[in-house]
């Protein structure tokens, strides 16, 4: 008589399968879109490396933000600069983003500027590519955004791969196999108990991987998530800082072709305390990388996030956005390991958080999503081709025909 044991083995080896030929068709397109932007930047410097330089260190010193923000404005009219990413680096040029347009919610193409003296040098090539790649990624390219039914179908593909992997680590779990099997794929074995090695010892092997991966990528799809994890890591609710007075973050405000540039604003309306704040940063900061948030009028705080040199964990410091004055500074390296994960979880995400060999082996998992969809879907056709032969006679399980590959 079969065990209950044996049943759960078989609804487990459907469910795995079913997830496999749906969910897994969507994880494959987002493990090939993730691997993608996994070195975006890199990516899209060396298809603007004309660009991204603007020669030897130059004699004038860089403009104020809020000068460097008027200067670009007049070059774009009608457009107002959201934000400004800074380098450190004297010889590399700055990376301008527009406001979205009030009328249709559409934003500008980037460009690239010389923060000496604001000339624009050009578009920022690949930022409209990267960017369906990334709604690709996130929402399927599904009407909504966000907010429509793609960010719920990746959610639920996020969920499904942490089932592959519960379920993947059950099925392979009878007991009798060694070390041996478990970690090394056996390619000699003919047929479908290749393939079935191949697949299974790749999942082993990357399932720490897929783990961090489904439980980080979650933290966008679903609030109640977030919030708990929050809680989790931080013991906070989110938005709280403990310790520290944390500003709200600037809303970025849609403009309209008839709105006033930077260089038209009354001093209390920003630029003064622009410049003031980042004054003060750079003072008290030595930043290789700073994005420079300018508020609109309504915004009570400017925001600068920062990466200090040789480092790959983001800090934020935010100042008054009518006087200048610090408001908060979060350092990764002085906080809690449960907040920089929560501060730095896209980081997490692509696995830059752990160092670079583990970002590359971030990446490399991304890419293998696509095998592991190919080699299911062998294994599936190959099973069901052995089926129709079989003699008529007592059936395999499939449970057992997967304990056999």
């Amino acid at each position: 008589m079969p065990s209950a044991f044996s049943h759960a083995r078989t609804a487990l080896f459907r469910l795995h399968w079913a997830l496999g030929l749906t969910a897994g068709l969507v994880l494959a397109l987002m493990g090939f879109t993730g691997a993608l932007m996994s070195y975006e930047e890199a990516i899209t410097a060396l298809a603007n490396r004309d660009r991204t330089q603007i020669g030897a260190a130059q004699d004038r010193p860089p403009l104020a933000p809020s000068a460097l923000a008027a200067r670009i404005e007049a070059q774009h009219p009608g457009e107002r600069v959201a934000a400004l990413t800074l380098p450190g680096d004297p010889g590399r040029s700055a990376v301008v983003r527009f406001a979205r347009n009030r009328a249709g919610g559409e934003r500008s193409p980037s460009v690239y500027a010389d923060p000496t003296d604001g000339t624009v040098l050009g578009a920022v090539r690949l930022e409209g590519f990267f960017g369906t790649v990334r709604a690709l990624h996130r929402w399927l390219l599904l009407p909504g955004e966000g907010k429509g039914w793609g960010r719920t179908i990746t959610g639920a593909c996020a969920v499904a791969l942490l089932i592959f992997l519960g379920s993947g680590l059950y099925l392979r779990w009878p007991g009798r196999h060694g070390w041996r099997v478990w970690l090394r794929p056996n390619l000699a074995r003919p047929g479908r108990a290749r393939w079935w090695s191949l697949h299974a010892v790749a999942g082993t092997w990357l399932l720490p991987v897929y783990a961090v991966s489904a439980l980080s990528g979650l933290w966008w799809s679903y609030e109640w998530y977030r919030a708990g994890a929050t809680w989790l890591l931080t013991g906070q609710v989110a938005g709280q800082v403990t310790g520290q007075v944390t500003a709200k973050a600037p809303k970025e405000r849609s403009v309209g072709p008839s709105e006033t540039r930077a260089a038209d604003r009354k001093p209390s309306e920003g630029p003064p305390a622009i410049d003031a704040a980042w004054t003060a940063f750079t003072a008290t900061h030595i930043a290789a990388l700073a994005t420079l948030t300018l508020p609109g009028p309504e915004a009570s705080a400017i925001r600068i996030r920062w990466y200090a040199p040789d480092a790959a964990l983001r800090n934020e410091a935010s100042y008054d956005a009518r006087t200048g004055a610090v408001l908060d500074d979060r350092r990764a390296d002085a906080a809690s390991l449960g907040q920089r994960i929560a501060d730095n979880m896209l980081e997490v995400h692509r696995g830059r958080f752990f160092g670079a060999p583990a970002a590359l082996l971030f990446c490399l998992a991304a890419l293998a999503l696509p095998g592991f969809f190919a080699t299911g879907l062998t294994l599936y056709a190959l099973r069901r081709r052995a089926g129709r032969r079989r003699a008529p006679g007592r059936s395999v399980r499939p449970a057992e025909a997967s304990a056999r590959g």
